[in-house]
């Protein structure tokens, strides 16, 4: 994703950089935290940093808790360098930053009512891998990394081919594989678990019935997973409910960037 990005912006070159900066000019740049979040992005930038030829000391890790105007990395070399690759590993940070800093604020929200429950993502990301390591890092599921992880029959698969003929068929998968079965109503969760699925998704329910659908499917051995427009408003509500897990789109949907900043502090001459 950085190469892409960075691509993106010096497809024609840095036209400002070329016309001011002298070529062979080095330089040492602070990345700063502008407000307190949950850091993620330093290990991934710092592998892609380098292989361009920069420098970097790291002063923060992953997954850490930093304090507003924290300086985060520091980073030294050629100076057009350091300034062409200034904004895609900011907005990396501020991207994956605020993904992780939501998430564990969603975590803290929800195993204040329920202990056992795990927040998850769904597979409404934008950077996809990238948006789903912020997410675990905050203390969040990234639920699949990718389609072949698990088993997840959806409506759509449902319609083609029937819930029972669904399951029928995904049961050819190794027993390595988890099958989970989305459904919208009572008597297809209670036919799903009797089918012998490993995890039931109650899909775009209210809390209440959420709450009814779950305390039934406790006598079964299945995971119970809620999902569907989940919002930090309902968050409680659901997790109240006797579920295992709470999957939230909004928390790599509508998570707020963090805001980095990049300031050169030294210049060789």
């Amino acid at each position: 994703m950085f190469e892409k990005l960075y691509q993106e912006d010096m497809s024609f070159g840095d036209l400002t950089s070329s016309l001011i900066i002298p070529q062979d000019l080095n330089a040492i740049a602070d990345v700063i935290a502008k407000e307190e979040c949950i850091l993620v992005g330093i290990d991934y930038l710092e592998s892609k940093l380098k292989k361009f030829g920069l420098g970097v000391k790291k002063y923060a890790d992953d997954g850490e808790k930093v304090e507003r105007r924290k300086v985060v990395m520091e980073i030294e070399g050629n100076a057009a360098k350091i300034l062409s690759v200034e904004r895609t590993l900011l907005n990396i940070l501020g991207r994956m930053s605020g993904i992780a800093t939501l998430t564990r604020e969603m975590v803290d929200k929800a195993r204040k009512v329920n202990s056992k429950v795990r927040i998850a993502a769904t597979r409404k990301t934008l950077w996809g891998y990238l948006d789903k390591l912020a997410v675990e890092i905050g203390g969040g599921d990234p639920h699949r990394w990718n389609l072949a992880d698990m088993v997840l029959i959806k409506d759509n698969h449902i319609a083609l081919v029937g819930l029972e003929e669904a399951i029928k068929r995904a049961k050819r998968a190794s027993f390595t594989k988890k099958i989970e079965v989305e459904v919208e109503n009572e008597k297809d969760a209670i036919k799903a678990a009797e089918l012998d699925v490993d995890i039931i998704m109650l899909d775009n329910l209210s809390p209440e019935e959420v709450c009814k659908i779950a305390k039934k499917l406790r006598r079964y051995r299945v995971l119970i997973e809620v999902s569907g427009g989940i919002t930090p408003d309902t968050l409680e509500d659901y997790a109240k409910c006797d579920v295992d897990i709470i999957s939230m789109g909004f928390i790599t949907h509508s998570a707020k960037h963090i805001n980095f900043s990049l300031e050169i502090k030294n210049r060789e001459v």
